[in-house]
């Protein structure tokens, strides 16, 4: 059996896979391939799954599986799955601090002090004690940030369509109610056809506290337009965002240039120990559906 690692895993990832038979990162021998593992880099569209006529399972180190045509593959016989548990921790903690970076000041304060600049009068921070956290999506992320928040202090709320209850949140009966009074909004979404742009105009018409938006979801959640002119008139306070329509952004992506931004370069799921979660759940995965790698 041959293991096709086409992104970026942790470094023992192939000798830990050995065991199943032999493994390669070179995507020349994608023809070759029995199991391939991605991230969010490959894309398997119909054209990639049909260049691997042996493939016979498709694993997605991360939560979604957007970058995979999982009917196409299926309807070939293939198997799709993700790792949807490993990451939530890194994720989750991600999340929790572009939260707390923005009250904080945290990226003004630094850049002051590297330019020279002591603004200790001028940098006036607030809390998260006492504020109202809504959650878009109550799964394994959005479940472990709710805990931290609690932690803190936070009033939790939440909407997502396919759950009415949670002990982590307060579940909201619509997305509208859910935003109407948060402080902070943090975005764990998958993207569907249903979701893509969801967060737009509309929604943000409807909020009244001018929220701080953390998202670590999917990037094509948001209508970027709304959101960037919505930053600059002030209806929302902050976005603070991992995720993007692409890795990287095109050049002209509109929250590249909107004031009020905080942007890291989609590391969410890039944490030491989620890496070694990530290739702990692959090996149970490929053990599962081929029989112990009998392939």
């Amino acid at each position: 059996m041959l293991i096709l690692i086409a992104d970026a895993f942790d470094a023992a990832m192939p000798g830990r896979l050995a065991v199943f038979g032999e493994v390669t990162d070179d995507p020349d021998r994608l023809s070759e391939a029995d199991v391939v593992l991605v991230r969010s880099k490959t894309t398997c569209s119909k054209e990639y799954i049909d260049s691997a006529p042996n493939l016979k399972l498709i694993i997605r180190g991360g939560v979604g599986i957007d970058n995979i045509d999982k009917e196409y593959a299926e309807s070939k016989g293939i198997v799709v799955r993700n790792t949807p548990k490993a990451s939530a921790i890194a994720v989750a903690e991600l999340a929790f601090a572009l939260m707390l970076s923005v009250p904080n000041q945290i990226i003004k304060s630094h850049n002051s002090m590297a330019s020279g600049k002591w603004l200790k009068k001028e940098i006036k921070r607030t809390e998260l004690c006492g504020k109202t956290l809504c959650l878009l999506g109550i799964g394994n992320i959005a479940t472990k940030v709710a805990e931290r928040a609690a932690a803190f202090g936070m009033r939790v709320v939440a909407y997502d369509k396919y759950v009415s209850q949670s002990p982590a949140a307060e579940m909201m009966p619509t997305i509208e109610e859910a935003v109407k009074d948060a402080d902070y909004i943090s975005m764990h979404l998958p993207l569907t056809a249903e979701t893509r742009g969801i967060f737009n105009e509309r929604l943000i018409s409807v909020c009244t506290r001018k929220p701080v938006v953390i998202n670590t979801g999917r990037g094509d959640c948001i209508d970027a337009e709304a959101f960037a002119d919505a930053l600059a008139d002030g209806r929302l306070a902050w976005y603070a965002v991992d995720v993007w329509p692409s890795d990287p952004p095109a050049e002209n992506y509109p929250i590249l240039k909107a004031p009020n931004v905080t942007m890291t370069p989609h590391i969410g799921a890039s944490s030491k120990e989620n890496l070694l979660r990530i290739g702990t759940e692959a090996i149970d995965i490929i053990t599962e559906v081929l029989d112990g790698g009998k392939a």
